[in-house]
C-alpha cells in the first residue's frame, strides 16, 4: 500500500494522525476513490491565479458517490481534525477551479454524484446532484423531448448548475440570476445529520421544488458562497422554451457611448421588454471570439489605443456591442421589437443587428447561443487573447445607470494598463443593478508578468472599494481581503455561525473569508 503525500499535511495534523485518516477514508470510499499521490493530485492543483500552486496543493482528493459517503467523510474529518474542500464539477475557472483556499485541504470530489434525480415537464422543474454538468442535463432534457431551456454561464458545458449556483452565478437567459431560480437544497452538515430545506423537511411533501420558503427562517442563503454546510442535492426552476426567440445586437463606435446606453435600455430591462441582462460588450471581449493579441502586436504590456482601434476597424467591432433577446408568443415579440427598435433609431446612434443579418459572425452566435441556453465553450477564446493561463475575475457591482459606466471603465482601464495588462470587460444590466464583468488575463509562465497580475488585481479591489463599489465574487487568492470589505460586522455574523455549525472548522475553512483559525 503507498503511503501518502508526506510533503503535503493538514494544518495543524501530523503525519501519523493524517496516515489514520486516509486508511479511514479508504475503507469508507475504496482504495480507488482515494487519491494521495503527486500524479494523482496534479488536476486538483492546476489554477489561473497569480500565485504559486504550492499554496493552493491538496494533501489528497476524495471521491464520493453518494450522502452516506459524505457523512462519512464528514465523521473521520471531525475525529482527526483534517479540513475539507468540496467542489462539484471543480471548473470554477478564474475563481479559483477545484484548488482549496490554502495549502494541505483534503479536497472532496462530487463528480460521481451526477444523478439528475427528477425533471417535472409541466411544473418546470429538477432535482439534480452536485457533479451534475449542464451539458449532461440539457441532454437528459433533449432524450425525453421535454419542451424546457436551462441557464447555463458562459463556460456552459463543463460546468455545473449546483456548484455555480452556490457560488451565485449568472448567466444569460431570463433565468439568469441562478440562487434566485433555485428550489430546496439537501445539505450535509459537519455533525454529519442531513438538512433538507423549506418544504423537503415535511414527510411525504409533493412541493420541495416548487415552493422556496418553507417555514421559519429561509436558510438556503446560507449555505451559498459558505462554508456551513455541503449540498448534495438541489432543486433547480427551469424555464419553458418560448414560441418565439428573437436575439439581437446593437453595435456603438465611440467609447464614451456606454453611458448613453445604460440609461436607454435599463427601463427595457426594469419593465420586462427584454427580459434577460441586457450585455454591454467591450471591444477585446468581443474580439476573443476569433482575435488573439499575437495577430496584431508582440509588445510587451498593454495594447496600445490605436491597436485596439485597427482591430475594430478591420474586425467591424463596435467599441461596444450591446446583446439582447425578446421571448415568448410571435405577437409579444412583435411588439416588443417594434418597441427597442424604435428606441435605438430615435436615439440617434447604434447599428441594429439581428440573427438573419449576423449570419455566420462566431461572436453573434456565441452570445445567441447562451441567450437561448444552448451549450458552448466559445468564452475560452479569452484565454488565448494574452496565452500563458492566467485569468482572474474582477467583478464589482453597481446601480444600472450610465454615470456608473465610464468612471469605472477609465479607473479599472488605468489600473490594468499601468500593471501593462488590457481591459477586457462588458456590464450587464439586470433590471436595478449591473455587473461590471473583466477578466484580467496574464501569462502565468512569466514570473514578472505574475507579479504585476497579482498587484493589479489588489489595485482594483482597493481603489474600486474607495469608491464604493464591492465585488459580488472572488478567487480563492483574494478572499480574505474582499471579506475585508463587507465590514467587521459581517465577518462576525459569519464566524458566529461558523461556530454553531461547524465548531472543529473543518469545513472548507478560508471560504469567502470564514475561518475560524485567523
Amino acid at each position: 500500500m503507498t503511503e501518502p503525500n508526506q510533503a503535503i499535511l493538514p494544518r495543524g495534523v501530523v503525519q501519523q494522525e493524517f496516515q489514520k485518516a486516509i486508511e479511514k477514508f479508504r475503507k469508507l470510499l475504496g482504495a480507488g476513490n482515494v487519491l494521495d499521490q503527486d500524479e494523482q493530485l496534479v488536476p486538483y492543483m492546476k489554477i489561473m491565479m497569480p500565485v504559486e500552486e504550492s499554496r493552493h496543493a491538496p494533501s489528497a482528493a476524495l471521491i464520493a458517490t453518494n450522502v452516506e459517503q459524505v457523512q462519512g467523510v464528514v465523521a473521520i474529518c471531525n475525529e482527526h481534525k483534517i479540513p475539507v474542500w468540496t467542489v462539484s464539477t471543480g471548473h470554477n475557472l478564474g475563481y479559483g477551479s477545484s484548488a482549496p483556499h490554502h495549502r494541505g485541504q483534503v479536497i472532496l470530489d462530487l463528480k460521481k454524484m451526477n444523478k439528475i434525480i427528477d425533471v417535472d415537464p409541466e411544473l418546470c422543474t429538477a432535482l439534480v446532484e452536485p457533479g451534475v454538468t449542464y451539458q449532461q442535463l440539457v441532454d437528459y432534457i433533449k432524450e425525453k423531448g421535454y419542451k424546457l431551456w436551462v441557464d447555463p454561464p458562459a463556460p456552459s458545458a463543463i460546468v455545473g448548475p449546483v456548484g455555480n449556483t452556490l457560488d451565485r452565478g449568472v448567466g444569460y437567459t431570463p433565468y439568469a440570476e441562478h440562487f434566485l431560480f433555485q428550489c430546496g437544497m439537501e445539505v450535509v452538515l459537519a455533525n454529519g445529520k442531513v438538512l433538507r430545506t423549506a418544504m423537503g423537511g415535511v414527510k411525504g411533501s409533493n412541493t420541495w421544488q416548487v415552493f422556496k420558503w418553507g417555514y421559519g427562517p429561509y436558510l438556503d442563503g446560507i449555505f451559498t458562497q459558505s462554508n456551513f454546510g455541503i449540498v448534495t442535492k438541489m432543486g433547480l426552476w427551469l424555464m419553458p422554451q418560448p414560441d418565439v426567440f428573437k436575439p439581437f445586437a446593437v453595435k456603438y463606435q465611440k467609447d464614451e457611448d456606454i453611458a448613453d446606453l445604460v440609461e436607454l435600455f435599463r427601463p427595457l430591462s426594469i419593465n420586462g421588454i427584454i427580459p434577460n441582462g441586457v450585455v454591454f460588450v467591450g471591444t477585446l471581449y468581443e474580439a476573443s471570439a476569433t482575435v488573439r493579441r499575437s495577430d496584431y502586436t508582440t509588445d510587451k504590456g498593454a495594447t496600445s489605443k490605436e491597436t485596439i482601434q485597427r482591430i475594430r476597424d478591420e474586425r467591424k467591432i463596435g467599441a461596444w456591442t450591446v446583446y439582447g433577446a425578446l421571448y415568448g408568443t410571435q405577437a409579444h415579440v412583435d411588439i416588443n421589437w417594434k418597441i427597442v427598435t424604435e428606441l435605438v433609431q430615435e436615439s440617434g446612434k447604434g447599428e441594429i443587428v439581428t440573427e438573419e443579418q449576423a449570419g455566420s459572425d462566431p461572436a453573434f452566435k456565441y452570445r445567441a447561443d447562451l441567450m437561448r441556453g444552448n451549450m458552448t465553450l466559445t468564452e475560452f477564446g479569452l484565454y488565448n487573447w494574452r496565452g500563458g493561463g492566467g485569468s482572474m475575475w474582477f467583478a464589482p457591482v453597481s446601480q444600472a445607470r450610465g454615470s456608473e459606466t465610464l468612471k469605472q471603465v477609465e479607473l479599472a482601464t488605468q489600473i490594468l494598463n499601468k500593471h501593462g495588462l488590457d481591459y477586457v470587460g462588458e456590464f450587464i444590466v439586470t433590471q436595478r443593478a449591473m455587473h461590471h464583468i473583466i477578466d484580467v488575463l496574464f501569462n502565468r509562465t512569466d514570473e514578472e508578468e505574475m507579479k504585476r497580475a497579482h498587484d493589479c488585481f489588489a489595485e482594483l479591489l482597493d481603489e474600486f472599494e474607495k469608491n464604493g463599489y464591492g465585488v459580488y465574487r472572488v478567487n480563492t487568492a483574494f478572499m480574505n481581503r474582499v471579506a475585508d470589505s463587507y465590514g467587521p460586522v459581517q465577518r462576525e455574523i459569519n464566524k458566529t455561525l461558523k461556530r454553531a455549525l461547524d465548531p472543529n472548522n473543518i469545513l472548507a475553512p478560508g471560504k469567502s473569508g470564514i475561518d475560524l483559525d485567523t
